[in-house]
């Protein structure tokens, strides 16, 4: 496990595009502590930079009208969000009570693994910030900007310390970006804000997205924890998809498992809304969360035998995702 290092020679500064300063950032710490494990194939030349925010590269949004502020694309890999080592990191015990980007904890955070702490941030920042906002931070001579796109935790963004259905909301959109393969793939993300107003739904969206996927619910900031329940019935062994944490046959992926535990079935947890498309709160351990409920395409749901060997699939002698002979081969 790699020890968080004060990077002494480094200079950073902070600007925003509101006037009030964010609270709450001490808690980061946590969302690197696996940095250092990696993932596998999330370190194979995968390009987290040439993502879009909320868009589709392929022009759906533009065409069906896929709302920008409804839609996200998942990239975040599991090596980059954790929920181990919380008191460890001072989130079980600070919560939010530090101050922002220009304190020395955030600088040693950030300089530990830049790369990396460039890509949670990303992630935060789409789900708290609003589109028109955006945070900036310079560290080092480089200066990384971070776009808002789903603007579930106004307060927050606006200056003033995380409330509870914040805490929960961007836990719950964290974890619904979380790709075991740290791949981008186009999901539907729907649910209420914090302050209880709808994510807006695009035209088409439900259709366009057509498979319900998870809900995603939790607290990282003091230390609940993150769970998922799936959103239909399980794939079959021989199906497979890089997100993996949602729909997987057996419940607890290890490597997803790192980071989010698996309840089964949302419906056993979790309340529907009254459009019945999203869940509007999940009880687990006593404690109401607000969630994120997702969908994916059916096109990125894979089959052993379809003659692809998916990212999702590996070889073997079998005709499951798990050993997939057909389309990978027997191993060697």
């Amino acid at each position: 496990m790699r020890h968080l290092i004060p990077q002494t020679s480094s200079h950073s500064e902070v600007t925003r595009s509101w006037s009030r300063h964010p609270r709450g950032w001490g808690w980061m710490p946590v969302l690197l502590c696996v940095a250092a494990i990696g993932c596998g194939p999330a370190e194979q030349g995968m390009d987290l930079e040439g993502e879009s925010l909320g868009t589709h590269a392929d022009g759906v949004v533009s065409t069906n009208g896929l709302s920008t502020n409804g839609l996200s694309t998942n990239g975040l890999s599991t090596n980059g969000l954790s929920t181990n080592g919380l008191s460890t990191n001072g989130l079980s015990t600070n919560g939010l009570s530090t101050n922002g980007l220009s304190t020395n904890g955030f600088s040693t955070w950030f300089g530990t693994n830049p790369a990396k702490a460039d890509e949670v941030m990303r992630y935060i920042a789409r789900c708290a910030l609003g589109s028109t906002q955006s945070l900036s931070y310079t560290y080092s001579g480089t200066t990384y900007t971070w776009t808002g796109v789903l603007g579930l935790a106004p307060g927050w963004a606006g200056g003033s310390a995380a409330t509870l259905a914040e805490q929960q909301v961007v836990s719950g959109c964290l974890a619904a970006h979380v790709n075991k393969y740290g791949v981008h793939l186009e999901i539907s993300v729907q649910g209420r804000d914090a302050t209880n107003v709808p994510i807006p739904l695009g035209t088409n969206e439900l259709t366009t997205f057509n498979q319900p996927e998870a809900v995603f619910f939790g607290n990282l900031f003091n230390g609940e924890g993150l769970f998922v329940g799936n959103d239909a019935d399980y794939l079959t062994y021989s199906q497979s998809t890089v997100r993996a944490c949602g729909l997987s046959q057996w419940a607890g992926d290890p490597d997803c498992a790192v980071v989010i535990s698996h309840v089964g079935s949302a419906g056993t947890y979790c309340q529907l809304d009254t459009s019945r498309n999203y869940y509007k709160t999940c009880t687990y351990n006593g404690k109401v969360y607000r969630p994120i409920t997702t969908r994916i395409r059916t096109q990125d749901i894979y089959t052993c035998g379809d003659g692809t060997c998916q990212l999702s699939e590996h070889c073997g002698t079998s005709n499951t995702a798990a050993s997939c002979q057909s389309d990978c081969g027997v191993c060697p």
